[in-house]
């Protein structure tokens, strides 16, 4: 939280500790230095909060440190180890974390160490309970190795001796584990005191604990902390220490360690008296013979002598007995104090038992029996049998307890004790429980779903409501819905001709914004959008039989009719006359080409240097491609063959490795052998010969076209042609130097539905599904072409008919602006209605367009989900949906908005199309969309492809130790090579070399290129034979023979499969050669370690030099942080601009050029004051110079040719210079760069990032602003910009592709998905034949994982949220069950969830259902029938807050608002300041963490911050305590009713091992039993505990086997800090206090790239809530397009400049502005920040009149980004909900006060993001 520096400088002294002074001089300084120096870098860790699963590890694997897994699980505070030692409740408890692991696709493995042992004791214990603790880690351990290989889970446990030992360090060496989880020793947020309020011994072992952290953290592993993990639905949260960020010193851990207090003697000489036991008794188990040994040990050492301990052994040997025939549910026990006799047994007992189990001989003699060691010893149990004993008791009858019993007692050599066996008491009969009653509810839609679940209804309850909750709830509108529902429409103001000037004005502006956007997509830059004019189709089966009876009326009416006969004649004639002017047409259209082509060569051959030459051919070859019908395209490839030919030729003399050479030649050569149309038989003889010279396998000899004399001369034939004979194999030469070169169609035929391309199967199959209106799972990598899927269902819907709606789905607002801009370039059309658009953008941000009018919705999620869910368009927009594209819909699997994912695929009213490249699981995932699909009768069809267009290449790139930048290195006659081969700083690593673990074996995407297979093939060649064993049985490594002569990419793939299928049985058998693989593929990689960020800002700069200098950009260089591509952005800016200095400083030939500038001025200038004098006449049309709307295309050759006349026109000093600039300034004028320039200043974007633009520099990340990053995005594309730093999100689908990717530095977030996604960005498809990935500051290790990694299985949520149920009775009570809202309900209640994958949990669905019913019910927010009530809207308003909105609710329901807010006006500042703080508690709560309590004081010290959030003020504390335990019985009612309807049976197995326990002898009654417990699991019901549950989170966590409770759904929040494990942070509280963003980071511990996005969130819950207190008022009567735009502050102030921007932009004859003055009036009192004019009323194209008039209205009654409002002290009218009592606390003070409270916080916001 702090930084290390300064806290080392605070006084750390284990001199506080009073038994410090027993320890040696020397071992008390070390572990004073120690303490110090450990704690001050723990303390400065970088850390994250993540989901480990879907965040992080997917499912790779890490390995749980088990000390630390033991010490959470000791650490409970339900488990009884004082006076019970209840070891099988420690066992669950152990079972039920590693299944809650597994359950969650986790892999991983366990390790102890043993000098960890005492690392596991939690603190603070007294001598006996430290050696129930050791014990009961022996007795775990032994019962994980016995039972954790049958299961079906494949954990491996491991034992070693130390973090440091040989052999732990070959583990981690063969398995390659990803991170490990560890336990820091902090305590949770119930311990009192600090560090050092602890003993010595504990303080010591915090210490140690935090070592051992950072001897993993030393080698480079991050550790995820297992003390504050929780489970959420399916995630897995906790914090994530880095490796990476810190330099880690080696601390001393043994400095540390403490003593270990357990005699470690090896005590076989006991255990060999066991056999005596099983030969006697071959039924015993382990836990008997232990005992009996225990026992007998005790007996020989004298320790069983006197009447107590005697009667404590016997107590124990009947404990044992009962333990093997009681059943489990009857182990729960009331608590009994220990005896002393009883305690001095177990003194004894447990050391002996913990030795013995350790002792090398225990396995082995055990082996033959049942391991029930987990088990060996019920404390609780032991304490009644003592007493039982103890008091004697009369004989029980016999059973199998008493024969065990007396077994036990003649095997232990104790005496048979008839008297003292049981003692009986009288059977307590279990009481009826009451049954728990619900309110009445009924409801048609949803009854039919519920008849399962059985419940009391108190038919009473209803009279019993407070009046106020009968009043039914009907906001004026849902603030989502783009039509009121009730209010009557508002007449529109008429505005004059100024105010509509300017509303048009708006309109152009953000229509020329989004038409430069689109052409940057389009490659229309300079030429303009082109869109096709979509039709109407016509029903092509009418259409069919039209025709078919038009010719068949023709024939009957012409035969024989010679007027036909003539007239057919005529028009034959007239056919034969069109196609031989065609003919004659194109005849003199080849002349034409011909002779530019003459001309052209001829300029070319100018050149003497064939380099030149070369370039020059190849970029004119470029141009004419893309016309197929050119004749001289043969030619052309000739000559660059020729010019070839010459390079060829000159590198072979100066025995250059030139065979990239070669390989261009074979790829002209294959395209001339493939396409034949146009090739003279000239053409066909010289390039034979060149086949034949070189040895490659192309022969043409269908050359038909006219012969004509070539261009050129021809270097064959030759007299020496064997100097260019190729000099390898022809298959070996193609294989390693000819791959991105090789033919990509995989079954490839021209379809007319997509003329544009020839698509492949897949692709054709794509397009049958689609015309066939099924849904699709597309699952392709990217690149393979999946972009023309989404554009061909866009069109079939537009032309369909003008109703029609496709929605497209994206994950980020970026990717909707993208795909919104891809639409406008592709299609338009004409509506016959008005009111119609293409398309519309609709995001919570902003819209454009009509979302209601349009037939193409982008959008997002969750706006979607508001769309469908909105009772208005129930029965009009929702029906007329035909189809849903998601695209990137493996975002299901995210923690955040995956929950939405997940609904909106139920939720679905139409077919799908769901589209992704890495879906872990598709067939899991696509048996679950068909489920889904088919309910609602809609077939579904996945289809996969797993095969990129062009190959990726990966490198590590290690920067030189030395080097000094001096400009980047140009030269214009360099060959462009593939790939970064032979590059120093670059090692290639071949993906088979990251097979490190064999475990994992071959992920399915690792895809080989052709020389990756060809190394693999020879590598496996040479080592077949191992051992005088050949591994090759099939013959397959012969040689690549059966491979054709001409290669292409679908034999390599065929090849790879064989390949890699063999490789698989090498990996699994331990004695191939496989070591012998991954050691010779290995040799050239680089063998790096992870780099820190410093060390990546200096270095950035020497690789980007070097991709330059192997023409390897543009590139993408992808860091997670944001803050840290801002910095890597700055430092290779601010060292090009020092050595740009340095140059200009000491070139004499720049300050020589400067000059000639300044004298070429002043003549310009002379020559500009003569002609002053003359007119100058103005040029009609001309554009104004001030325009900011760039050049137009008229001034683009203009602006060229002036340029071209004297180059120092276009000479600016202050201009970068190239050699020290990455921008192309060829592809952008400079005007334009202007423009961008100064649009970019005008909305406050700092000034560094656009001197970064002009150096070809570009930042991407979500916190910066949107207009700069669209301008990075069109500049990439452009390629203009060469350079991109961005996060991940940059590779969620946006069209930047680029030549090289790079990843920069490790971290959390560097997943095998996120790897995958980002990695795909390289290699253009149309520009790149190879990508280049490239690893720089990533250790060897992650990069081996990374690209071995399997992708992670997609898991899903829990559907039902309690705020879903109140939307979807909402929508149903609404739109008066409409069938849409039926079908809606139908669809979501019918379903499984995703990872459940079985309808048999639709019960616990639906029995949740049912109690989120009863919970709104009671608390007023349902009626009876389902009624929306009271404050329902609010609570929905904040959908996106849950659960934290119901605890608001609760505050606002019962009038702790109100009591607080009512002196708002006499006591404002303390009002405001405790107002904060409990929304503070609510809203936005991040966790600490725990070990940050530690050392608070030192932060506090030096920050303005509290850091930690005070505690609640106790009124509302008591109203949130109140609601929790209303919550908590509304759930615990749930459960029991679910138990009582669907559990039969008792609780007998562990959850992951099924081990079962107990037996089934229920005849005992001599033990002092509670009820036994029927929600309550019985392994925890040992401890004591019953049905009464302390917290929600205790019902959720301690429910029996079968009921399924998911805490994160359950609408309640946890009280900081008496229920959470950690603090919480007090950022926002802290924010409002002091507006210091600086203390924020330092000492909250908030990263700077968080910080605008936290606090903008806050603002936006502030804006909700006043704006839906002032519709349940009815203040406003607030449309629902004005409902929609309510935002946080943030997006209000970008808003506002983009506002500013069009506002001060001139309009003909209206002075400066021509804002109309209705927008200018003043707005004091702003309630929410809400976009204008900009999003409202932005219809491109036609909209309806009433609503064009509407919108104007919306965007003209507010200024700039504020919604209507009023003063605080007008009358309000009557609220629609007010205090009964008229005490003053009324509703608009409540109102007031948020009022004022967002004025504040959005005012310290403006002043630090001004």
């Amino acid at each position: 939280m702090m930084d290390n520096e300064s806290f080392e400088n605070e006084s750390i002294s284990i001199d506080k500790f009073t038994n410090v002074q027993s320890l040696d001089p020397d071992e008390r300084s070390r572990l004073k230095e120690l303490s110090k120096h450990v704690l001050a870098w723990y303390n400065g860790v970088s850390s994250r909060r993540v989901d480990l699963v879907g965040d992080y590890a997917g499912n790779e694997l890490f390995l749980v440190e088990g000390d630390s897994l033991l010490l959470r699980i000791f650490s409970d505070p339900l488990l009884d180890f004082h006076d019970g030692f209840q070891l099988l409740h420690a066992c669950y408890l152990v079972e039920s974390f590693l299944r809650g692991l597994i359950q969650r696709k986790c892999n991983f493995h366990i390790a102890f160490f043993g000098e960890h042992e005492e690392l596991s004791v939690p603190s603070g214990v007294s001598d006996l309970q430290h050696q129930k603790f050791l014990l009961a880690r022996t007795a775990i351990i032994r019962h994980l190795e016995k039972h954790l290989p049958r299961t079906s889970c494949n954990i491996e446990l491991h034992k070693f001796l130390s973090i440091n030992s040989i052999k732990f360090q070959d583990y981690l060496s063969e398995t390659g584990i990803y991170f490990v989880m560890c336990h820091d020793g902090a305590r949770n947020m119930q311990s009192e005191g600090t560090l050092f309020d602890k003993s010595l011994d504990d303080f010591k072992k915090v210490v140690a604990r935090r070592t051992v952290i950072s001897r993993f953290v030393r080698q480079g592993y991050n550790v995820a902390l297992i003390n504050g993990l929780g489970w959420q639905d399916t995630k897995i949260m906790t914090i994530v220490l880095e490796a990476g960020s810190w330099t880690v010193p080696d601390f001393d851990l043994a400095a540390s360690l403490p003593k270990l207090k357990n005699s470690a003697c090896d005590l076989n000489d006991v255990i060999s008296q066991s056999p005596k036991f099983t030969r006697e008794d071959e039924g015993l188990t382990e836990r008997d013979i232990l005992g009996l040994l225990v026992i007998r040990q005790l007996s020989a050492d004298s320790k069983i002598g006197n009447a107590a301990s005697a009667t404590a052994s016997v107590a124990f040997l009947q404990h044992l007995a009962l333990l093997r025939h009681l059943p489990l549910y009857q182990r729960s026990l009331k608590n009994e104090q220990a005896n002393d006799e009883v305690l001095e047994f177990l003194s004894s007992a447990l050391p002996l038992a913990n030795a013995l189990v350790r002792s090398s001989g225990w396995v082995g003699t055990t082996a033959g029996s049942l391991c029930n060691i987990g088990d060996m010893m019920d404390g609780r149990l032991l304490n009644a049998c003592y007493r039982c004993v103890r008091d004697g008791a009369p004989p029980l009858e016999s059973s199998p307890s008493k024969t065990t019993f007396d077994r036990l007692l003649k095997l232990a050599g104790l005496p048979r004790r008839e008297g003292l066996l049981f003692a009986t008491a009288p059977a307590t009969e279990a009481t009826e429980s009451v049954p728990s009653t619900v309110l009445p509810f009924a409801n048609e839609v949803f009854d039919k779903h519920l008849q399962c679940i059985r419940l009391t209804v108190d038919d009473d309850a209803s009279s019993r409501l407070p009046s106020s909750s009968a009043k039914i709830f009907s906001e004026v509108s849902h603030w989502h819905n783009l039509k009121p529902l009730k209010t009557p429409k508002t007449t529109a103001p008429v505005l004059d001709a100024r105010q509509q000037k300017w509303v048009q004005k708006r309109k152009d502006w953000w229509l020329a914004e989004m038409h430069k956007y689109a052409e940057s997509l389009t490659d229309a830059v300079g030429v303009g959008l082109n869109p096709e004019l979509v039709g109407l189709s016509v029903n092509p089966k009418k259409n069919a039989q039209a025709t078919e009876g038009i010719q068949s009326s023709a024939l009957h009416r012409g035969a024989g009719n010679k007027n036909n006969q003539q007239k057919n004649a005529k028009k034959t004639a007239m056919l034969e006359d069109i196609a031989a002017r065609k003919k004659k047409t194109e005849e003199e259209e080849a002349e034409k080409a011909i002779k530019a082509w003459h001309a052209k060569c001829k300029a070319i051959d100018d050149a003497k240097d064939p380099h030149v030459r070369f370039l020059r051919a190849n970029n004119y070859l470029k141009s004419i491609e893309k016309s197929k019908k050119d004749v001289t395209l043969p030619e052309v490839r000739l000559y660059v063959v020729n010019c070839l030919l010459f390079i060829w030729i000159d590198s072979r003399a100066k025995a250059k490795d030139s065979l990239d050479i070669a390989a261009l030649i074979f790829e002209i050569l294959n395209r001339l052998s493939q396409n034949t149309e146009y090739i003279t038989n000239t053409i066909a003889v010289a390039a034979n010969d060149t086949n034949k010279a070189m040895g490659l396998p192309f022969a043409i000899s269908n050359a038909h076209y006219p012969d004509r004399k070539l261009a050129f001369r021809f270097l064959l034939p030759m007299a020496n042609q064997k100097d260019l004979k190729i000099p390898l194999p022809s298959k070996e030469f193609q294989l390693l130097h000819c791959g991105p070169y090789m033919d990509r169609d995989i079954d490839a035929v021209p379809d007319p539905r997509v003329p544009r391309f020839t698509p492949d199967g897949w692709q054709r199959n794509v397009l049958d599904s689609i015309d066939a209106n099924k849904s699709l799972l597309v699952v392709a990598p990217t690149s393979a072409g999946k972009t023309f899927i989404s554009f061909y269902a866009m069109k079939k819907v537009l032309s369909a008919d003008e109703d029609g709606v496709l929605v497209y789905v994206a994950p980020t607002k970026a990717l909707v602006n993208q795909i919104a801009a891809e639409i406008q370039a592709r299609f338009k059309k004409n509506f016959q209605n008005g009111g119609k658009s293409v398309w519309a953008i609709h995001t919570r941000d902003y819209r454009l367009n009509n979302p209601i009018g349009c037939q193409v919705l982008v959008t997002v999620p969750h706006v979607l989900q508001i769309m469908l869910l909105a009772p208005s368009h129930a029965k009009t927009w929702a029906q007329r949906v035909k189809r849903i594209i998601f695209d990137e819909v493996h975002s299901i699997g995210q923690a955040d908005d995956g929950l939405v994912w997940e609904q909106l695929l139920l939720l679905a009213p139409c077919p799908i199309i769901a589209l992704s490249a890495t879906v872990g699981n598709p067939e899991s995932f696509n048996d679950w969309l068909v489920s889904s699909q088919g309910s609602i009768g809609h077939d579904m069809v996945m289809i996969r492809h797993p095969y990129r267009y062009s190959d990726l290449r990966k490198f590590i790139y290690q920067a030189p130790k030395s080097s000094k930048f001096e400009g980047l290195r140009e030269d214009s006659t360099k060959l462009t090579r593939l790939g970064l081969d032979d590059n120093p700083g670059f090692s290639y690593v071949h993906p088979v070399a990251s097979l490190i673990d064999r475990t994992r074996g071959i992920p399915d995407d690792l895809n080989l290129e052709p020389r990756d297979c060809f190394l693999l093939w020879q590598a496996m060649s040479t080592h077949r034979v191992r051992n005088g064993r050949d591994w090759d049985p099939t013959g397959l490594l012969e040689s690549p023979s059966d491979l054709p002569d001409v290669i292409r990419k679908i034999d390599v793939i065929q090849w790879e499969t064989r390949l890699k299928e063999l490789l698989r049985t090498w990996m699994a058998d331990r004695e191939s050669p496989f070591d012998d693989i991954l050691q010779d593929l290995s040799k050239p990689i680089f063998h790096t370690a992870t780099t820190d960020n410093k060390e990546l800002a200096k270095t950035t700069l020497s690789l980007l030099a070097n991709l330059h200098e192997q023409n390897a950009l543009p590139a993408l260089l992808f860091n997670y942080s944001r803050g840290d591509c801002e910095r890597i952005a700055i430092s290779v800016l601010r060292q090009l601009e020092r050595v740009e200095n340095e140059y200009k400083n000491t070139s004499i030939v720049w300050k020589e050029k400067v000059k000639e500038k300044e004298t070429w001025e002043k003549a310009e200038e002379a020559k500009a004051a003569k002609s002053a004098k003359k007119p100058i006449k103005s040029k009609k049309g001309r554009r104004d110079e001030d325009d900011p709307d760039t050049v137009s295309k008229q001034d683009i050759p203009a602006d060229a040719a002036g340029a071209d006349t004297n180059p120092l026109a276009s000479f600016d000093p202050n201009e970068p210079i190239d050699k020290f600039s990455f921008a192309n300034k060829k592809v952008l004028l400079r005007s334009e760069l202007a423009d961008y320039a100064k649009r970019l200043n005008k909305r406050g974007v700092p000034t560094w990032l656009i001197e970064a633009l002009e150096r070809g520099i570009g930042v991407h990340h979500a916190g910066l602003n949107r207009a700069y990053r669209q301008v990075v995005e069109m500049l990439f594309r452009r390629g203009f910009l060469r350079v991109c730093i961005a996060t991940g999100t940059l590779a969620l689908g946006i069209n930047m592709p680029t030549r090289s990717c790079v990843f920069l530095g490790d971290s959390v977030f560097l997943t095998a998905l996120n790897f995958r996604q980002a990695a795909g960005r390289a290699g253009r498809r149309g520009f790149d034949l190879l990508g280049n990935v490239i690893f720089h500051g990533v250790s060897t290790d992650k990069v081996y994982r990374l690209i071995s990694s399997r992708l992670p299985e997609l898991n899903g949520h829990f559907p039902i949220t309690t705020t879903l149920v109140l939307r979807l009775f909402t929508l149903l009570y609404e739109s008066k069950n409409s069938p849409f809202a039926v079908r809606s309900i139908n669809s979501l209640l019918s379903q499984p969830r995703l990872y459940m994958g079985s309808s048999e949990r639709r019960f616990e669905v639906l029995h949740h259902l049912r109690f989120s019913i009863e919970y709104l019910r009671r608390q007023h927010l349902l009626g009876s029938s389902g009624a929306p009530l009271n404050f329902a809207g609010l609570v929905s308003h904040l959908y996106y807050t849950e659960n934290s909105s119901f605890a608001f609710h609760a505050l606002l329901k019962d009038g702790y608002f109100h009591n607080l807010c009512r002196n708002i006006r006499t006591k404002r500042l303390r009002i405001l300041e405790t107002l904060m703080l409990v929304l503070a508690h609510c809203f936005g709560r991040r966790e600490c963490r725990q070990a940050s309590m530690e050392f608070i004081e030192h932060v506090i010290k030096r920050s303005s911050s509290v850091v930690f959030l005070p505690k609640l003020p106790a009124a509302a504390s008591k109203i949130l305590q109140d609601h929790n335990k209303q919550t908590l019985d509304t759930f615990t009612t749930y459960a029991k009713t679910f138990a009582d309807q669907h559990i039969k049976g008792t609780e007998e197995h562990l959850p992951l091992t099924s081990l079962k326990v107990g037996g089934n002898d229920s005849s005992l009654r001599m033990l002092p039993q509670q009820h036994s417990p029927q929600v309550r699991s019985a392994f925890v019901a040992l401890s004591g505990h019953t049905d009464a549950f302390e917290s929600i989170s205790d019902l959720c966590r301690t429910s029996r086997d079968g009921i399924f409770l998911e805490e994160s759904v359950i609408p309640y929040i946890p009280l900081a800090p008496s229920e959470t494990p950690s603090p919480l942070n007090a950022y926002l509280f802290d924010f409002y206090q002091h507006g210091d963003i600086t203390a924020l980071e330092k000492a909250n511990g908030i990263r700077s790239g968080d910080v605008w996005f936290w606090l903008n969130d806050f603002s936006l819950v502030l804006a909700t809530i006043i704006t839906s207190l002032r519709n349940f008022m009815k203040i406003d009567n607030l449309t629902e397009i004005e409902m929609m735009e309510v935002k946080g502050i943030a997006e209000g102030m970008e808003d506002g400049k983009e506002n500013q921007m069009v506002e001060a932009e001139k309009v003909e004859g209206d002075g400066p502005t021509s804002v109309p003055q209705a927008s200018k009036q003043s707005a004091p009192k702003n309630v929410a920040t809400k976009k204008t004019k900009k999003e409202i009323a932005e219809n491109w194209e036609d909209v309806e009149d009433d609503e064009e008039k509407e919108e104007t209205s919306a965007a003209h009654s507010s200024t700039g980004t504020s919604t209507p409002s009023v003063a605080v002290n007008e009358d309000l009218g009557t609220p629609a909900w007010d205090d009964e009592q008229g005490d003053g606390g009324s509703l608009r003070l409540v109102l007031e006060a948020f009022t004022e409270l967002k004025k504040e916080f959005d005012t310290k916001f403006k002043v630090i993001w001004a």
